[in-house]
C-alpha cells in the first residue's frame, strides 16, 4: 500500500501566491496595517479565510486544545465588574475557553495603542476580546475589526461602531422604573446623582428619570441633577451638595450602587436616617446592595447574563455564524428593599 504523503504546510508565501500579492503585503493585512488598498485587503482576507491560514503563534495556541478570550476591565474593585466577570467565566468554562484578564488601571501596566493591543492579541493567539465599561473609542475598536478579532463591549461608555457587538441592559426603562417607584411613594423632590456626562448608560438612566418626572407633571430643579463618577465618592459629595439646597430632596436616585453606598455613608455621618428622612434607590443590584444597612432598593441588571451573552457572541463570531443582533439589551427589574419609604410628613 503506497504511503500517504503528508499535506504540505501552508505558508505565508503560498497565501501570497494565491492572492497575487507579495508576502509582506499578506503580513500587513494580517497585522491590520493601514497602507494596503481595500481591494487588495479584501482579496487577501478571502484567501486567508478559504485556506484557514494561521500564523505560527496561532498554530502553537491551537495545539493546546484551548482557545483564549481576553477580558479588558478598568478595575476589579467593584461588585459590578466581579459579577460580569463571573458570567464570562461560567460561559467560558462550558465551552472550554480560557479567560485572560487585562486590568487597565493596574499600576505598571503597559500603555499600548489600539494597533499594538490588536497586534498583540493576534500574535498571542487570542480568539476574541471582551471590553467591560471601558471608553474604547471607534478608532480603537476598528483596529480589532480590521484584524478580524471578534469583540464585544459590555456597557460601553461611547456608542460602538455598528458592526461591533455591544451588550447592555434596559437603562432607560430601569431609570424610569426607579423614579416611578419614588413618585408612587409620594416623593416629588427627587434628585439624580449621575455618572459621567456623555456616558451612554448614564444618559439613558437620566432620560428615564426625566421621563417619569415629566409624566407625573413634576418640575425638576436642575440643581438636583448632579453628574459625576460612578464611584462612592460622588455619592458623598453629591449628598453634601444636595443638603445645601433651600428645598432639600426627599429622595435620591443614584446612577449606580457605588454612588448610592456613598450617599448612605455620608447620611450616617450627618445623622440623616434612610429611609425615614430621605429615600434612596441605586442601580446595578449587586450583592453590596443586599448587604448594605439598610438594604438598598436598586434596579437590578442581569450582570452575569451580560457576561455570558458577551462570551457567547465571541464564540458565534469565531464560528462565522450570523448574529441576530449586534446590540443586545437585557431587561432590568426593580428590587424593593429597605431604603425607600414615603416622604416624611414635615417635608
Amino acid at each position: 500500500m503506497p504511503a500517504i504523503e503528508p499535506k504540505p504546510k501552508l505558508t505565508l508565501a503560498a497565501v501570497a501566491r494565491e492572492a497575487g500579492v507579495s508576502a509582506p503585503t499578506v503580513s500587513k493585512v494580517i497585522n491590520g496595517r493601514h497602507d494596503v488598498a481595500e481591494e487588495t485587503r479584501s482579496r487577501v482576507m478571502a484567501v486567508l479565510a478559504r485556506t484557514g491560514y494561521k500564523s505560527p503563534l496561532q498554530q502553537r495556541r491551537s495545539l493546546t486544545g484551548r482557545q483564549a478570550v481576553e477580558v479588558v476591565l478598568d478595575s476589579l474593585n467593584t461588585a459590578y465588574a466581579i459579577e460580569v466577570l463571573n458570567g464570562v467565566l461560567e460561559a467560558a468554562g462550558e465551552s472550554n475557553i480560557e479567560v485572560l484578564l487585562n486590568v487597565t488601571s493596574k499600576q505598571g501596566a503597559p500603555r499600548l495603542s489600539a494597533e499594538q493591543r490588536a497586534a498583540r492579541i493576534i500574535d498571542e493567539g487570542r480568539c476574541g476580546m471582551i471590553v467591560v465599561t471601558s471608553a474604547f473609542n471607534e478608532a480603537q475598536l476598528d483596529a480589532f475589526r480590521r484584524r478580524g478579532v471578534p469583540s464585544a463591549v459590555i456597557d460601553p461608555f461611547n456608542p460602538p461602531p455598528g458592526d461591533v457587538v455591544s451588550v447592555g441592559a434596559t437603562n432607560w426603562a430601569g431609570g424610569k422604573e426607579a423614579t416611578s417607584h419614588l413618585l408612587e411613594l409620594g416623593h416629588r423632590r427627587i434628585a439624580y446623582l449621575g455618572g459621567p456626562d456623555g456616558v451612554e448608560c448614564n444618559q439613558a438612566r437620566l432620560h428615564g428619570y426625566l421621563a417619569a418626572m415629566g409624566a407625573s407633571g413634576v418640575t425638576v430643579d436642575g440643581r438636583s441633577i448632579i453628574p459625576g463618577s460612578f464611584r462612592s465618592e460622588h455619592g458623598v459629595e453629591g449628598l453634601k451638595s444636595l443638603l445645601q439646597l433651600e428645598r432639600r430632596p426627599t429622595a435620591i436616585f443614584a446612577a449606580n450602587d457605588s454612588i448610592a453606598l456613598g450617599v448612605l455613608a455620608e447620611a450616617r455621618r450627618q445623622g440623616i436616617r434612610v429611609p425615614e428622612d430621605i429615600s434612596l434607590v441605586g442601580f446595578d443590584g449587586t450583592y453590596r446592595a443586599e448587604e448594605s444597612v439598610p438594604a438598598l432598593t436598586s434596579v437590578a441588571q442581569p450582570l452575569q447574563e451580560m457576561g455570558r451573552a458577551a462570551l457567547r457572541s465571541i464564540l458565534s463570531q469565531m464560528q462565522g455564524e450570523a448574529l441576530s443582533s449586534r446590540r443586545v439589551e437585557l431587561a432590568t427589574h426593580l428590587v424593593i428593599r429597605e431604603s425607600t419609604a414615603p416622604p416624611p410628613v414635615t417635608a
